[in-house]
């Protein structure tokens, strides 16, 4: 599998398993707590599979990076959650600092 489709696949289950929380009330909701930590447990699995190639702290500034934007524009959605003009201006930003990353680092194993 190549390092970056396993590193999407990571920040995938891990924006899953973290909108999901919210309605797993506390883990007393069964199905919502199960796919918290069915997809945690996918997350970090991708993650290590990513981890054969790039760079733990390369790695982990993209996952948490796209996983923040991600994850905040799925709260905006599923539950109405406000997005003001500097968390907006600051997902901008992670956005050009993980494209950054890609295009131009050396270090991020491909």
């Amino acid at each position: 599998m190549p390092p970056s489709l396993a590193l999407a696949l990571a920040i995938a289950f891990e924006v899953i398993a973290t909108a999901t929380l919210k309605v797993a009330e506390g883990f007393t909701r069964i199905v919502p707590s199960v796919v918290v930590v069915v997809g945690y447990a996918a997350a970090f699995y991708f993650l290590s599979l990513a981890l054969r190639t790039i760079p733990v702290g390369v790695a982990y500034a993209i996952w948490s990076g796209i996983g923040v934007v991600l994850v905040s524009i799925t709260g905006w959605i599923l539950y109405g959650q406000k997005l003001d003009a500097a968390a907006l201006l600051g997902m901008v930003i992670i956005i050009a600092g993980v494209l950054v990353i890609n295009l131009l680092s050396r270090s991020t194993g491909h």
